[in-house]
């Protein structure tokens, strides 16, 4: 019997917040656990949908590096449309392009939108602090 390919994630949006078995250590293949990650486009290989995601982590949150912004409790309304059980930082130094299906992305723990991978979304009021971190990733 032929082995059943990945089944593919329902389309998704820049700034959703997704969970993602986030490459570790630039390994070829999903990381072992899932993660935060920030969708920061979407595109189409092959006819199936691609996403290009942000890393993320709960750990040391306090100390923000170039290309670094975090999200927490003290974003009130903002960390609560994220998604997040924890306060978060994302990291536009480590991003990858993935296939959006189930090999990459799962659904989190309680499934708030149902069986899709998203979390949440990027709120209005933290888009010139990612813009700020994404830029200084960006820049030279």
């Amino acid at each position: 019997m032929a082995e059943a390919g990945p089944r593919w994630c329902p389309a998704s949006r820049p700034g959703d917040i997704v969970w993602c078995r986030f490459p570790e250590d630039k390994l070829s293949g999903p990381g072992p656990k899932a993660r935060p990650a920030l969708v920061l486009r979407v595109g189409e290989h092959a006819g199936h949908p691609m996403v290009e995601v942000a890393y993320a982590t709960s750990q040391k949150v306090d100390t923000l590096y170039s290309g670094e912004f975090a999200i927490t409790p003290a974003d009130r309304v903002a960390y609560e449309v994220a998604g997040l059980s924890a306060p978060t930082k994302f990291n536009f130094g480590e991003t990858f392009e993935l296939d959006f299906n189930d090999a990459w992305f799962a659904v989190p723990p309680g499934a708030p939108h149902g069986q899709t991978p998203k979390l949440g979304v990027l709120h209005p009021s933290l888009v010139r602090r990612a813009k700020a971190a994404f830029d200084a990733a960006s820049a030279p």
